[in-house]
Order: C-alpha cells, then sequence, then structure tokens
C-alpha cells in the first residue's frame, strides 16, 4: 500500500462528513488534503483509543519528532510520507501541525473548560489550524479568507461538541463552558449521567445558536473572489449546518445519541453546494 493509499484508507474508513468534500478537487489538491486528513485522524486516535494518558503522551511526542522528520525530508510514517510529497506544491507550515498535536495533547490534561475563552484555544488547535491548512491547500488570493477559514473552523468544532456532549461525557469529558452550565443551572452529573431537563435543552439552545453565528460570520468574510476554491469548505459547512438543524429537530437529544446525516445525503449535500458555489 503507497501512502497515499493509506491516507485515502483513513479518510474514507472514517465516515467523516470531511470525505464529501475533497470528492471533487482536482488530484493534487485531493491527495494532499486527504494526507493533512489522515495526519489530523492519526494524532486524535491516539488520544482518542489510548486509555492510558502517559502512554497517549508519549506517541504524541513520537508525532512531534514525526513532524520534525517530515521537514527534514525524512518522513516515516505513510501519513508524513504522503505529507512530504505535497509539500513542495503547498505552503504548510509546520509550526502549525505542531499546534494540532498540541490541542490533542490538551485532552490528556484537561476534561473540563471554565469558560468560552478558554474553550476557544482548544478549538483554534484543533480545528481552526485545520481550517487554515485546508484554505492554502484549496488556494485563495485574498488574506481575508484566512479569517473565513479560522470561524469555519471554529464553527465545525462546535457543533463537534454539540453532536458529542454524551459520547464525551461517557469518556469523563466536559467541553461545554463550566460558566455557561452555572448560568443556565445544568450540574455536570446531568451530563455525565444523561439526565435531560429544560435548562440543559435551553443550554444546548445558546450552543447552537454561538455555532451558526460563526458559521455566519466565517461566511460573510469569504472574497467573492476566493469563493470557488473554497468550494469544499462551503461544501462542509452545508453538511455541518444541516447536522445542527437535525440536533434541534430532535429536542438536542444529544446525551444518549449521536446525530448524524446518511451518506446519501451528504453526497447530495455536497453536490448541490459544489454547483451553487461554482
Amino acid at each position: 500500500m503507497t501512502p497515499d493509499e493509506y491516507c485515502q484508507q483513513k479518510a474514507a474508513g472514517s465516515g467523516s462528513s470531511f470525505y464529501y468534500s475533497f470528492l471533487f478537487l482536482p488530484p493534487e489538491r485531493r491527495r494532499a488534503i486527504t494526507a493533512l486528513y489522515a495526519f489530523c485522524r492519526e494524532v486524535d486516535d491516539v488520544v482518542d483509543e489510548c486509555h492510558d494518558p502517559q502512554i497517549a503522551a508519549t506517541k504524541l511526542a513520537w508525532w512531534r519528532q514525526e513532524v520534525a522528520r517530515l521537514y527534514d525530508g525524512k518522513a516515516g510514517h505513510p501519513v508524513t510520507q504522503a505529507l512530504q510529497g505535497v509539500l513542495p506544491q503547498f505552503d504548510l507550515p509546520q509550526e502549525q501541525l505542531l499546534e494540532i498535536i498540541d490541542g490533542m495533547e490538551m485532552d490528556l490534561t484537561q476534561s473540563r473548560y471554565l469558560d468560552f475563552k478558554a474553550l476557544s484555544l482548544y478549538c483554534y488547535r484543533v480545528a481552526s489550524v485545520v481550517g487554515l491548512l485546508a484554505a492554502e491547500i484549496f488556494g485563495y488570493q485574498d488574506r481575508r479568507t484566512q479569517k473565513y477559514a479560522h470561524d469555519l473552523g471554529m464553527a465545525f468544532q462546535l457543533t463537534n461538541i454539540i453532536r458529542d456532549v454524551g459520547e464525551d461525557a461517557r469518556r469523563g469529558r466536559i467541553y461545554l463552558p463550566i460558566d455557561e452550565l452555572q448560568q443556565f443551572g445544568v450540574k455536570a452529573a446531568d451530563i455525565l449521567n444523561a439526565r435531560y431537563s429544560d435548562e440543559f435543552r435551553r443550554l444546548m439552545e445558546f450552543q447552537i445558536e454561538r455555532a451558526e453565528r460563526y458559521y455566519e460570520q466565517a461566511l460573510a468574510q469569504l472574497p467573492e473572489g476566493d469563493r470557488r476554491a473554497q468550494r469544499p469548505g462551503l461544501v462542509m459547512a452545508a453538511i455541518y449546518r444541516t447536522l445542527l438543524d437535525e440536533i434541534r429537530r430532535d429536542g438536542c437529544q444529544v446525551l444518549t445519541q449521536r446525530t448524524s446525516l446518511t451518506p446519501l445525503r451528504k453526497l447530495w449535500l455536497a453536490v448541490k453546494t459544489w454547483v451553487k458555489a461554482g
């Protein structure tokens, strides 16, 4: 299996909505974004699948060393070998790949966030940085597109947090800020024990509205001249905003179920958005 085939298998096997946004890209850009996505999956899996924090920290330290080897032209892992193949064509700063690892590392030391400012740093590292790297791969002429990519990454991560409240709670993590739980009268124990209440639903409505504001802010900042190049992000936004609508329609039942869209619906949204933005 070649490094590119490994990354393709990693991307397709995840079932992620991101896969649908890559489908219509030219081969070289698709190759690069698939390698970046596979890198994110690899370091994320370290945290999610390794139950011993010390072993996970050791593995993340190995990935830091592997990123250094990547930029020295000595990549050893299939994912970094794939990235090494696209570095000459795309500006993917080393420090940004390391920031993604920084974000994953936060999950090893932190399971609660005092306020949205604290949560924002986590979202920036694990999602906005990915958005900035993706924008480089898709291509842009106007630097305002970086602000769009940053805010869109925030919107995606906030959507993930909303969707995965129950799943994260079963791992002992609550990403919803502590001061907002207090504001809405929701106890951490209610989330950890999957207890629904009107207060919890109001809290989740508040989270959904904030995510929507980030989507609106991001899309308003995308310069018209870069809209065509940045279509993969617009596809993702369409899929994720539809997911948010479904969560709201279901009454925010995120403690006991994980709302998702069917592959066919994702594909339909992808085609529709790609054509419209073209």
